[in-house]
C-alpha cells in the first residue's frame, strides 16, 4: 500500500496549472486553426450552393461513357425523376457506409449530387448534358480504391433494385461504367 499511494497522488488531476505554464482564462479566444495553418475555406456559392471551382473545359465527353442509342434506357429508369431519385439514393446509401464515408467528408456534395445526376441521365440518353470535370480530374487526390469503388457500385445496385430497375437494365449501365474504374481510382 505505500507503493500505491504516490502513485495515486501523482495520478490526481491537478488544481492549478503546472510552473510555468500560462492559466487558461475563460477571456481567450480559441484558437483558428485554418487560419493558422493557412486553410482557405471557399465560400458557397448564394444561388447553387456549390462551392466554386478553378476553370475547367467542359463537355459531355467528361462523362467517362458514350450515351446509349434511343429512349429504351431511359424509361427503363424511370426518365429524370427515376434517374435522380436513383443516383440521390446512391449517394444517401454512400454517406452511411462507414466503408467509403470519409471519401465524401471533404466534399462539396451539392455539387456531387448535380453532377452524378447529370453524368447518369446523359449517358441513359435522358435529355441531360453533363457538365462536370473529367473523370480522371474529378477523383484526383481521393486515393480512392477498387474496394472503394466496389462499394458505390453495391449502393447503385441497391438503389437500383429499390427502383424496380430490371436486372438487364442495371447490367447494361454498369457495363458502360465499369471501363471507368481506370480512371477514378488510384491505388
Amino acid at each position: 500500500m505505500p507503493l500505491l499511494l504516490p502513485l495515486l497522488l501523482a495520478a490526481a488531476p491537478l488544481d492549478e496549472p503546472p510552473a510555468g505554464l500560462p492559466a487558461p482564462t475563460d477571456t481567450e479566444a480559441p484558437v483558428d486553426w485554418d487560419k493558422e495553418f493557412g486553410v482557405v475555406r471557399k465560400e458557397r456559392d448564394p444561388v447553387t450552393g456549390e462551392i466554386p471551382l478553378d476553370p475547367y473545359p467542359q463537355a459531355d465527353g467528361n462523362a467517362g461513357a458514350r450515351p446509349f442509342r434511343g429512349e429504351g434506357m431511359s424509361r427503363a429508369f424511370g426518365g429524370q425523376t427515376g434517374i435522380r431519385r436513383i443516383t440521390d439514393r446512391t449517394l444517401d446509401l454512400s454517406l452511411a457506409d462507414p466503408r467509403i464515408k470519409a471519401i465524401f467528408a471533404e466534399h462539396d456534395m451539392v455539387r456531387l449530387r448535380r453532377t452524378l445526376f447529370e453524368q447518369v441521365c446523359y449517358i441513359l440518353n435522358a435529355g441531360c448534358r453533363y457538365s462536370g470535370r473529367d473523370m480522371k480530374a474529378a477523383h484526383k487526390g481521393l486515393g480512392t480504391t477498387h474496394a472503394d469503388l466496389n462499394a458505390l457500385v453495391e449502393h447503385l445496385q441497391q438503389a437500383m433494385r429499390e427502383a424496380r430497375v430490371s436486372f438487364p437494365a442495371q447490367n447494361r449501365l454498369l457495363a458502360k461504367l465499369a471501363p471507368m474504374d481506370r480512371t477514378v481510382t488510384e491505388r
